[in-house]
């Protein structure tokens, strides 16, 4: 008889995952003959397993990392290279982490890699952030430690952080969180962080980017791969919250539950709360699948779009690199506003607090040109129109 179908899907979706960083990370020689590349790895250099789940405990609030995360990279890691071994030497496996609240998403998500990882000669640990947020958040985190450990990770680490105030307790909880993921992961030379985000995740994500009025990019909510590199997957994206939590029930997997996913304080709380609820009983069960579907759809017509306004970029600057107001008057709004926020993040305007009003008053410049003034941004950056030229740069 076979595992449970909610054991056999979270097992199934994280397979999937190490099988695609095996192909990622594997050794230029082509396959043996009738393997895959990734089963090819995993059978010549398989190794005993060792895991390092990641833990996120104390955080702030409901539903850790589900906003877009920063590319964090400590300075002299951004392209760590896999030690060098001779020609009778095997090369190590890949090591990859969890990382692990306590909750049913991530407790689910260690218990599959744990399972998996040694079938396909990875190795597996886990780390545990501890925000310091809620008292006893130091003895939750150990706790979470050595449920990782039950497991057959190792190794696991807790990593005490300190949460600052930019951008309100929620943004400065994951940008701390990913600091010290990020961290981590070039300490013990992790090829990738598994993170336990499921569909329900994704759905408030859309939600949230919609009430932003931040456009297409905002409703695409998460990547199923993201960060420096590729650091981090989400294998959970296709599997509601409910699958992860039954998967830890029938496994009797202990499971911690953050107040603040309760607490009303927090939006994304709210949504999840009384929002999602509201919407479910006003147009029928599906919307979660829906809006999911929504993330995808939008991801691929934002990637789309990016594209073309990487490749049109070139062909309406100057020979002095100055942006050419005819010329981006010409290309399709999505296009040009794309270019002009590029273009004031190079300036030096930070990504996170540069909005689509900001764009929308640089776009005037070009399509609205009355004689207006420069325009202020964030980061002291400021945007004026010149003989014809939009210029860009720190005021």
């Amino acid at each position: 008889m076979g595992p449970h179908p909610a054991v056999a899907a979270i097992r199934l979706a994280v397979r999937r995952v190490l099988h695609d960083i095996l192909t990622e990370h594997s050794p230029a020689d082509a396959p043996a003959p009738g393997r895959s590349r990734a089963t090819s790895y995993a059978m010549s250099h398989a190794v005993p397993p060792m895991a390092l789940p990641v833990t996120s405990t104390g955080a702030t609030p409901a539903a850790y990392d589900t906003a877009p995360e920063p590319s964090y990279e400590p300075p002299g890691q951004a392209s760590q290279e896999p030690p060098r071994t001779t020609s009778h030497e095997r090369p190590p496996s890949p090591l990859v982490l969890v990382a692990c609240s306590g909750g049913a998403d991530s407790m689910a998500l260690a218990s599959a890699l744990a399972f998996e990882a040694p079938k396909l000669g990875i190795r597996a640990g886990g780390i545990t952030v501890d925000h310091g947020l809620q008292p006893g958040s130091d003895l939750r985190a150990e706790e979470v430690v050595l449920r990782m450990r039950e497991l057959g990770l190792e190794p696991v680490e807790s990593i005490a952080v300190t949460v600052g105030r930019a951008g309100g307790p929620e943004a400065a909880a994951r940008d701390a969180r990913y600091a010290a993921l990020d961290d981590a992961a070039a300490r013990h030379g992790a090829v990738a962080v598994l993170l336990g985000h499921t569909r329900d995740d994704q759905a408030e994500t859309v939600l949230l980017g919609l009430a932003r009025g931040s456009g297409i990019r905002s409703l695409s909510g998460m990547a199923a791969v993201s960060g420096a590199g590729g650091r981090y997957r989400r294998p959970f994206l296709g599997l509601d919250r409910q699958t992860a939590r039954k998967a830890c029930m029938v496994q009797s997997l202990p499971v911690w539950d953050d107040p603040h996913n309760a607490d009303p304080a927090y939006t994304r709380s709210r949504l999840r709360q009384e929002g999602l609820p509201a919407l479910e009983k006003a147009l029928g069960k599906g919307v979660v699948e829906a809006l999911a579907r929504t993330a995808q759809l939008s991801r691929d017509d934002a990637d789309a779009l990016d594209a073309w306004a990487r490749q049109a970029e070139a062909a309406v600057r100057d020979a002095a690199g100055l942006l050419e107001c005819a010329k981006l008057y010409a290309l399709p709004p999505a296009v040009r506003r794309r270019i002009l926020r590029r273009a004031a993040i190079e300036a030096g305007a930070p990504a996170g607090a540069l909005f689509a009003r900001h764009i929308e008053e640089v776009d005037r410049l070009i399509t609205g040109w009355r004689g207006q003034g420069a325009i202020n941004l964030p980061g002291k950056v400021v945007a004026q129109r010149q003989g014809g030229r939009l210029v860009i740069r720190q005021g």
